[in-house]
């Protein structure tokens, strides 16, 4: 049987080496046809020589030279660079799906050329749906290209809702840890480091996804995905902080009946899901034991402590090029507080006069997106600058 060949956009973060974990366990299945990555220059050649890919590309141009010297004896894999290499690689002929593990706004542009190329999706890049949600779905429908979600919460719907197609969604219960703030007093969160929201309760994963889970930014985008993933409005969806990550979400149906997806904390079970559906493979991981997990606890959260969750849900409600606004804001922010810039309650004050400050538009096209990204940027760095 032919191999599955996979392109890994992202390769060396926290889903696409966990990918690779799952294609080396099953490599009589699947093989790595592309690894990219933004700046690990190092890591990315140390995964091309051990997964023999057919190109690498690192997103950064001025790291190209470095990357090139590092593959030197390697000359049967073609080595590319910038922006532009991201968007020509993911449409080669060989691919036949394209893990999109990039993180942010920039995960946009070759997701969309992946999708025209006709390339099944395994979306694990949750701002590319965030930012422009209708234009991906419409693409997708037009190319008649699958979109199989990686992240937990949303893989986890999905499993519920295989078999369940003519059965309509009361409700979808998203689920959420509640990161590493859930009991501290909102009075405190004045004077928490990135060191402190760095330190995850139960997920291992990249420095900016970590921070979005402490603001519950994450969750925020998580819904408005959510919303385009599986049809649904937002008030259809309901958050529930659950410390013992556990239940990884769960559909409610017009019956009453509750359909969730239990399992260990552990990315390579969505991930491969999404490679082999809708073949369940072995998995060499921990087993979930529900005599140990003692008791699973199910909170409201807290929208006036946690007020970037609470913008994300004013965000999709309001529709248009809001969330796009919202998104981009939200990395600007998220950035300058790993970098010490700013207090952990200035990064919701920033996105929330950023909501107000920046041109909406109620029907963007892909170019208005563009725009709208770098309009919200340049009005977050500024009120950045005047804190």
């Amino acid at each position: 049987m032919k191999k599955r060949q996979i392109a890994i956009l992202g390769s060396t973060g926290s889903i696409g080496t966990q990918a690779l974990q799952v294609i080396e366990e099953h490599s009589d299945l699947y093989e790595a046809y592309c690894l990219t990555a933004n700046n690990k220059v190092e890591l990315l050649a140390e995964q091309a020589h051990r997964f023999n890919p057919a190109a690498v590309v690192i997103a950064n141009e001025a790291r190209y030279d470095e990357l090139k010297a590092l593959m030197a004896d390697m000359p049967d894999v073609k080595v590319y660079a910038g922006a532009r290499a991201l968007d020509e690689i993911v449409e080669a002929e060989p691919i036949d799906m394209v893990l999109t593990a990039m993180v942010g706004f920039a995960g946009l542009s070759p997701t969309i050329h992946a999708i025209r190329a006709r390339k099944a999706i395994a979306l694990a890049n949750k701002e590319t749906l965030v930012v422009a949600g209708e234009l991906i779905l419409q693409l997708a429908q037009q190319y008649h290209v699958s979109i199989l979600p990686v992240d937990s919460e949303h893989s986890a719907i999905f499993q519920s809702l295989v078999g369940e197609d003519e059965n309509p969604i009361e409700k979808i219960l998203l689920t959420a840890s509640g990161g590493p703030f859930r009991l501290m007093p909102a009075e405190q969160l004045a004077t928490v480091t990135k060191a402190d929201a760095l330190r995850h309760p139960t997920w291992d994963m990249g420095a900016k996804i970590t921070i979005d889970s402490a603001t519950m930014m994450n969750k925020g985008f998580e819904v408005i995905e959510a919303k385009w993933l599986f049809g649904v409005s937002p008030e259809q969806i309901q958050v529930l902080v659950h410390p013992q990550s556990i239940v990884h979400s769960a559909v409610q149906f017009h019956d009453g009946s509750v359909k969730a997806q239990l399992g260990v904390p552990d990315m390579r079970l969505p991930i491969q899901y999404a490679l082999s559906f809708p073949r369940r493979l072995t998995l060499s991981s921990e087993r979930l034991d529900l005599f140990k997990a003692q008791h699973l606890e199910f909170f409201e959260p807290d929208l006036e402590k946690f007020r970037c969750l609470a913008l994300a849900f004013e965000a999709v409600k309001q529709g248009g090029n809001m969330p796009c606004i919202v998104n981009a804001a939200n990395e600007v922010v998220n950035r300058s507080f790993l970098e010490d810039r700013c207090s952990f309650p200035q990064m919701a004050d920033i996105i929330a006069e950023t909501m107000q400050k920046a041109t909406f538009s109620a029907t963007p096209n892909y170019d208005v997106y563009v725009q709208t990204d770098a309009e919200a940027r340049r009005i977050a760095a500024s009120l950045l600058n005047s804190k």
